[in-house]
């Protein structure tokens, strides 16, 4: 069961990080611009496509498990990381944890960019 799941993850990584590169290389093709538009609208569709996946997973039960997995983790997940962030703060929200989706996008934005300015430092140094 792990292994067929480490594969359907795999799987839906690969496509997704594909198509993440497809995209950004069509869009920065079609309007160059110094405004990242390309990672911008992958995030924005990756986030409405893992709301799109989980609301067909739980209901009715549309997406088997092993789909969910293949689509949210593997292919969202390749995609771009984005779309997991949004929907675990959404879930933050819905159920009323309010403090913890503050302290999780503050915590994620300042730490995510202190830590790439730090690793960046360490090189480039």
């Amino acid at each position: 069961m792990l292994w067929k799941n480490i594969l359907l993850i795999g799987l839906g990584g690969g496509v997704g990080s594909i198509a993440r590169f497809l995209c950004q290389k069509y869009i920065y093709e079609w309007y160059p611009h110094p405004f990242p538009f390309g990672t911008m609208i992958v995030n924005v569709a990756g986030c409405f496509l893992i709301g799109l996946f989980c609301a067909l997973a739980d209901k009715g039960n549309l997406l088997t498990p092993e789909w969910r997995l293949l689509l949210t983790t593997g292919f969202c997940g390749g995609f771009t990381t984005f779309s997991t962030f949004a929907y675990e703060n959404l879930n933050l929200l819905k159920s009323g944890q309010v403090m913890y989706f503050i302290l999780y996008t503050a915590a994620s934005v300042i730490l995510g960019l202190l830590a790439t300015w730090f690793g960046y430092q360490l090189v480039s140094s």
